[in-house]
């Protein structure tokens, strides 16, 4: 299986459709949200594009292939327009013998680790910043923002055969390991 994480839409429809415009492509499977959809909350500035209607509309469109959590910058009035779930603070899958734990990273990061076996994978955004760590046996993986980095440039994660990557918008690749 094949799958597509991302975090930290912020509204930006137009980082949003260059992402799945990718997904497309490379045919993933899943599309994962690591929370902040469609708001860019109050720190933050507009980013390119910044359309959280659009977002919408184009999310709601690959309903059945979303696994997304909640962000702190995402609400109950989201949810009303979402056609996917987002409330959860956390969720889990399992994939590949391992348990990938999904989360924003507002309650659970490298410093508040949930419990997790070695092996598995910690997923989280919010901070922005592209992260692929390994603590005590356990991956530690950011994908950044796919529109307000603040550090690098915007992107997101390819996930396929044990191996992560994380790649910019262009595709360039930016940290890659086999895990």
């Amino acid at each position: 299986m094949k799958l597509m994480i991302i975090s930290d839409i912020h509204g930006s429809y137009t980082n949003l459709k260059k992402i799945i415009d990718i997904y497309e492509e490379k045919k993933a499977d899943k599309l994962i949200i690591l929370g902040d959809i469609l708001y860019h909350g109050p720190r933050n500035p507009l980013p390119d594009g910044y359309d959280p209607k659009k977002v919408t509309e184009l999310l709601n469109q690959y309903k059945d292939k979303i696994i997304a959590v909640r962000g702190n910058c995402d609400s109950e009035v989201d949810q009303m327009v979402l056609d996917f779930d987002m409330m959860c603070t956390y969720t889990r899958i399992y994939l590949d013998n391992r348990c990938f734990f999904l989360t924003h990273g507002h309650h659970y990061d490298k410093e508040h680790m949930p419990y997790l076996n070695k092996g598995d994978v910690l997923l989280y955004g919010h901070y922005h910043i592209p992260m692929l760590e390994e603590k005590e046996g356990i991956y530690i993986v950011n994908p950044s923002s796919i529109s307000l980095p603040k550090q690098g440039e915007k992107s997101f994660i390819i996930y396929e055969n044990n191996k992560i990557t994380i790649l910019t918008l262009d595709k360039k690749v930016v940290l890659s390991k086999k895990i």
